[in-house]
């Protein structure tokens, strides 16, 4: 294996539905889809892009937070960041742990090699449930990302693979996630009051 840390200085499809009795986790291909799939479904989404972190080698775990939402990156060997592209040092899985739970979690996910130079890759993104999606990436514009009509989503892992016979190593690599946060019910009834309050005053 290589470590990075030896380094000197519309129209995408719905992919799959994996469904119990009372709900699904819909796992998608396109942005736009989903960010219209999370909005209609009353979430808000909350974007993480990496540039605020600087590059270099990060040990694992390294933790973070946008919009209320708590992020947590784990990889073995740790981790490593350029340009706002989010990667481990060696090519293995990278798992980001999320606090609070969301309903929808997405991102542009690929693979790269040592120089971060994005290479076709096997992609697999799988959740804390067992939800995965199997697909060829190749550009750092390629998404994948998911929706539970359930339980919230609390985690996230990224693999990937050379997309030929003979390809070098394969880094999963970020380039932005997306989370989609739904109120919790209590926060939405004292949205709903503070509403209600409001237009009586105005009537009075």
């Amino acid at each position: 294996m290589t470590s990075r840390n030896c380094l000197v200085a519309g129209v995408a499809a719905i992919v799959a539905v994996t469904s119990t009795a009372s709900a699904a986790v819909i796992s998608f291909t396109s942005f736009a889809i989903w960010n219209a799939y999370s909005v209609n479904a009353g979430a808000s989404v909350i974007t993480e892009t990496f540039d605020g972190i600087g590059d270099g080698f990060y040990q694992s775990p390294f933790s973070s937070s946008v919009g209320g939402i708590n992020w947590t990156a784990l990889a073995s060997g740790g981790l490593y960041v350029s340009s706002g592209q989010f990667s481990t040092n060696d090519p293995v899985a990278l798992t980001f742990n999320v606090s609070p739970g969301v309903q929808g979690i997405g991102g542009n996910l690929y693979g790269t090699d040592i120089n971060f130079n994005v290479v076709p890759s096997v992609v697999q993104v799988t959740l804390d449930d067992g939800s995965s999606y199997i697909g060829f990436q190749s550009a750092s514009s390629d998404f994948v990302g998911f929706y539970s009509t359930g339980a919230a989503i609390s985690s996230i892992s990224i693999s990937a693979m050379p997309g030929m016979p003979g390809g070098g190593d394969v880094y999963p690599t970020a380039n932005n996630l997306y989370f989609a946060a739904v109120p919790a019910p209590g926060a939405i009834a004292l949205l709903g009051l503070a509403g209600l309050s409001a237009r009586r005053r105005a009537r009075n």
